[in-house]
């Protein structure tokens, strides 16, 4: 089925899981990773991936000796990742992104340099929210960076009060135009 199909059922399915109806389009990815230094971040780390946009960018940028952990809790999209993902570097997890201090002590990782999150927190209660956000903050290693996007403001005030730094980017050529935040811790 193709990815576009499987997104838009997804959707309709898992509306508290899946935040649009078509994936992340060529100008959302190229913002969303516009500020990761692929040269330096050796541990990366994805939450939320859908059909693997942002991750297969992710995989032709990132350094040979980089791993890239990918959280994806949804059944349909983490069946697809498996079968579409075939690189070393890469370790596909079908569990909450609420674990990534596990994961990453799990594989033997002290901090992620970099968080990418297509989580859509808009739609998540908030102790779910609130609690991805707070240990996305402390899995990652000192001036990391945490990157997300949604279609509103609504998570700068939350984003703003436990990052350093929080700037907030516009990429109105994705539907829906999307909000890009891009946090150091």
């Amino acid at each position: 089925m193709p990815e576009k199909k499987t997104f838009l059922k997804q959707f309709w399915k898992e509306k508290k899981m899946v935040g649009s109806i078509r994936p992340s389009s060529r100008f959302l990815t190229e913002k969303m990773l516009e500020n990761v230094d692929f040269n330096s971040a050796k541990v990366i780390v994805e939450l939320g991936p859908g059909t693997g946009v942002f991750t297969k960018k992710i995989i032709e940028k990132m350094a040979e000796d980089a791993v890239l952990l990918v959280f994806e809790l949804n059944d349909n999209f983490f069946t697809l990742l498996k079968s579409s993902i075939n690189d070393k570097r890469v370790i596909l997890i079908h569990d909450s992104a609420e674990k990534i201090d596990e994961y990453l002590m799990m594989n033997n990782l002290h901090a992620a340099d970099t968080v990418i999150s297509s989580l859509p927190f808009a739609n998540f209660p908030e102790e779910l929210r609130d609690s991805i956000i707070s240990k996305s903050h402390s899995a990652l290693s000192n001036s990391g960076k945490f990157i997300q996007f949604q279609y509103s403001i609504q998570s700068k005030k939350i984003l703003k009060d436990i990052y350093s730094s929080v700037s907030i980017s516009f990429t109105p050529l994705n539907f829906p135009p999307a909000f890009v935040y891009t946090c150091i811790k």
